[in-house]
C-alpha cells in the first residue's frame, strides 16, 4: 500500500512542480511551493508515513498560495488528488506541522532556500 501511495503521489507532485516552474513570473510564494514540492518528492520514498507527508504538503500549498498563487484547473485537480491520497493519514500526524512554514519539510542538516 505504501508503495502505491508513494508512486501515485510522486506523479502528481512531478506534474505540479513542472507545471508551476513553466510559469514566466515566479513570485516568492510560488517558489516556496515549488521548493517544498521538490523536497517532498525527494523524501517521500523514505517517509515513515507518506500519507502524513502528503497531507502536510497539501495544507502548506493551500496556506502559502491562498489568494497569492492561482492554480490552473489541471493544477487544482492534481492538488485535489494529492489531498485524496492523504486521507489515510493519522489524525495526530496530520496536525503536527506548522502549515505556513516550509522548514517542516527540511532536516537540520539540509539547506532550505530562503525566498
Amino acid at each position: 500500500m505504501k508503495q502505491d501511495i508513494t508512486a501515485v503521489a510522486k506523479e502528481h507532485i512531478q506534474f505540479l512542480y513542472e507545471s508551476l516552474m513553466k510559469r514566466p513570473e515566479k513570485s516568492s510564494y510560488l517558489l516556496n511551493i515549488t521548493d517544498v514540492l521538490k523536497q517532498v518528492y525527494l523524501k517521500i520514498d523514505s517517509a515513515k508515513d507518506p500519507a502524513v507527508l502528503i497531507s502536510r504538503l497539501v495544507k502548506y500549498i493551500y496556506v502559502e498560495g491562498f489568494s497569492r498563487v492561482t492554480l490552473s484547473k489541471d493544477e487544482e485537480k492534481e492538488l485535489i488528488e494529492l489531498g485524496n491520497l492523504s486521507k489515510s493519514a493519522s489524525w495526530n500526524g496530520m496536525n503536527m506541522g506548522d502549515f505556513n512554514d516550509k522548514f517542516q519539510f527540511y532536516s537540520l542538516s539540509e539547506h532550505m532556500p530562503q525566498r
